[in-house]
């Protein structure tokens, strides 16, 4: 009881203390519990079978991910309570000195951690129930679902999950309390207080060297990342710019802690101007003694741009495109193959036959009225031939574009298709038309990568032949367009030739383009489930018949949005809590053991308000350094992330860096003002 009693008080009187470690605990339990609940809050959405599917896909993915985020937040409370651990050495001492026994110092350590764990999980949990029916409202929202059902849930099976994984987490941190405190001397405990960490005097010379290196070293890994990711064979490539990246980034902290006081006080007005010496030689002693926790605070601050940013313009885009990328309501595709082609393909016998007619044929053999159910048909060929490759299209730029991307594969045979068939589709997607006279070609693309590697024969005026013919190209550069609907820019290239320049002895593909023939989205949905009906059909097995239609390719992209935005954003804020709670805890502990120097200014005439104004300048020097470097490493790494994310349009991404930096200014600016409140009100005269 005496045990509980002291828990208690102490917990009471260093609740202030505690400020940022209770805030990060019920952020974590918040955050956890908001993107674990998804699965309870989406059952009640009303949503057609396939996109149950994927929310329910993207609900498995979050909880998997939930396992990796349980290791970033235990490895945060343990580092959150090593510094609380260290603040109360002399406290532990004096303990230890009225005959407290070590065992008892560890049941008072376990009482608060169970007290501090306890009300952090009630007050987390109550938050992110609040939050969490927002949340399931963005959730409807993004699958466009119907909220006439909606009701205020709480998910009995996440809050279970969310005690779990953090009572194992609470666990390992009594367990570190204990051994910490059995491993403690006591005169060690007594003079903690004194104690100071060793700060080694580094020589300028060796730091200005080793700083330029490491510029150096990451300029280099920038270069990589952007100039030759084409050229890498391997995804496992990649992580050479990394390694090159993590290494410049710590050579870079290590070289400005011993940098940054030289530079200062060679500005000798700045420097004895105030307390500017005070200021300036705490900041070199921080970031002296935090070499290690800065660069995997500024690696983390990163990932959280990129991933936040990424996954929003991913999610933004993939909406954006829908409407220009997918304008009608169904395209069905069939492969119009040669027989002795078909055969080392696999096909059957019959499916060769039936690649030997049109798709309207087709579908009249499976009893579906195409006249009836469509409208708007656009129905075309597409044509290959082996005397069209994508090497015969860059003439004598072949060899500088091998040098730029030599892992593609120039023997593929190209796409062909009529002017008048591309002009129909033009009308139909409200897309340019083409015309061309009778030895002229043109080439459309949507696809930037493959834009640039045409753009290269174009501007050279290379000539393609067909069928013996000779073409030349019309335009200097590709003209945007497509051929496929999809919910990314997919098309890498078509060439648009005279309707005489083909025939049906190169044909490769049939495509027929339509909209429903329905007036409001019941029909539409009606007539899909009747295309969808057609693999039931005898004639189905028979045929080589794919389609695409708007609603599918909806739903996929607004779930690939979804997994992508939840699982970037889950990510996102949990790297920012972490790296804004490092940053506060340390600065904080800090604080503490400057309690007696700020004590010494106070006696020599500093008042307040300069004392203020220096801690105010080391937590935001502090706050900022890491930031910054980071803020510079995504530039480049939202360019590298572009060039990935290039088929599914870059177009949102000024909007999501937007909404990224206001999350970095909420959570972080957040952390970074709690910090300094708690700084002062630790440092003030009692």
């Amino acid at each position: 009881m005496m045990l509980c009693k002291l828990s208690l008080k102490n917990f009471k009187k260093s609740f202030k203390d505690y400020a940022v470690y209770f805030f990060t605990l019920i952020l974590g339990v918040a955050v956890f519990y908001i993107f674990n609940a998804i699965d309870s809050q989406t059952i009640m959405l009303e949503v057609t079978s396939s996109t149950r599917e994927i929310i329910d896909l993207m609900t498995n993915m979050l909880s998997g991910v939930s396992v990796f985020v349980s290791f970033v937040l235990g490895f945060l409370i343990i580092y959150a309570s090593r510094f609380l651990m260290k603040r109360r050495h002399h406290e532990f001492g004096i303990y230890m000195t009225l005959g407290m026994s070590k065992g008892k110092i560890s049941k008072i350590l376990l009482i608060e951690t169970l007290l501090i764990g306890c009300i952090s999980l009630i007050v987390g949990l109550g938050l992110g129930i609040m939050i969490s029916q927002v949340m399931s409202i963005f959730v409807a929202n993004m699958f466009e679902a119907n909220l006439t059902k909606f009701t205020f849930v709480i998910s009995a099976s996440t809050i279970i999950k969310t005690i779990g994984y953090f009572g194992i987490m609470y666990l390992i941190v009594m367990i570190f309390n204990t051994i910490n405190v059995s491993r403690c001397k006591l005169i060690d405990l007594i003079y903690a207080n004194k104690k100071t960490e060793k700060i080694r005097l580094k020589n300028p010379v060796l730091c200005i060297i080793i700083f330029m290196i490491s510029v150096c070293l990451l300029g280099y890994a920038y270069y990589m990342v952007l100039n030759r990711y084409s050229m890498m064979e391997s995804a496992a490539e990649i992580l050479i710019p990394i390694a090159l990246g993590c290494i410049s980034t710590f050579f870079i902290f290590w070289s400005l802690s011993g940098m940054l006081l030289r530079i200062v006080m060679s500005l000798k007005k700045f420097y004895y101007k105030g307390i500017n010496s005070f200021t300036f030689r705490q900041i070199s002693s921080k970031i002296n003694t935090t070499v290690m926790s800065m660069s995997v605070i500024c690696i983390m601050l990163f990932l959280t741009i990129c991933i936040l940013s990424s996954a929003l313009s991913m999610k933004n885009s993939l909406n954006a495109n829908i409407n220009e990328l997918a304008p009608v309501d169904i395209q069905m595709m069939k492969t119009m193959d040669r027989e002795e082609e078909a055969i080392e393909d696999g096909y059957t016998k019959e499916q060769i036959e039936d690649s030997k007619i049109s798709i309207k044929e087709t579908l009249k053999k499976l009893n579906f009225e195409s006249d009836r159910y469509f409208k708007d048909v656009v129905d075309i060929m597409i044509y290959a031939t082996n005397d069209l490759k994508v090497q015969d299209s860059l003439g004598s730029k072949l060899e500088t574009v091998k040098k730029t991307y030599p892992y593609l594969d120039y023997t593929t045979a190209e796409s062909i298709i009529r002017v008048s068939d591309y002009n129909k589709l033009a009308r139909l997607f409200h897309k340019e038309e083409i015309s061309l006279n009778e030895n002229e070609y043109a080439i459309v693309a949507d696809f930037d990568s493959w834009i640039s590697i045409r753009n290269e024969g174009l501007k050279d005026n290379t000539p393609i032949e067909i069928l013996g013919k000779t073409y030349y190209p019309k335009y200097r550069k590709c003209i945007d367009g497509f051929v496929y609907i999809s919910s990314n820019h997919i098309n890498a290239g078509l060439f648009v030739v005279p309707d005489d320049a083909v025939n049906d002895s190169i044909r490769a593909e049939n495509v027929l383009t339509a909209n429903y023939n329905a007036s409001n989205t019941e029909e539409k949905s009606e007539i899909e489930e009747k295309i969808i009906a057609l693999d039931q059909e005898d004639y189905a097995e028979n045929t080589t018949i794919s389609a695409s239609t708007r609603l599918s390719i909806e739903e996929a992209s607004t779930g690939l949005g979804a997994m992508v935005t939840f699982i970037g954003i889950y990510l996102g804020i949990i790297f920012l809590i972490s790296s804004a709670a490092l940053l506060a805890l340390k600065e904080l502990s800090e604080s503490a053991d400057n309690k007696s120097r700020y004590r010494m200014l106070r006696k020599i005439g500093v008042d307040e308000k300069q004392i203020n104004k220096s801690v105010f300048e080391q937590i935001a020097i502090f706050f900022l350094a890491p930031l910054l470097l980071a803020v510079i490493h995504s530039i480049f790494g939202i360019q590298f992330c572009n060039l990935i994310l290039n088929s599914f349009g870059t177009d949102q991404m000024l909007t999501s860096i937007l909404m990224t930096a206001g999350v970095l200014l909420i959570i972080y600016g957040g952390y970074f003002l709690i910090t300094y409140y708690s700084s002062k009100w630790m440092i003030e005269e009692k």
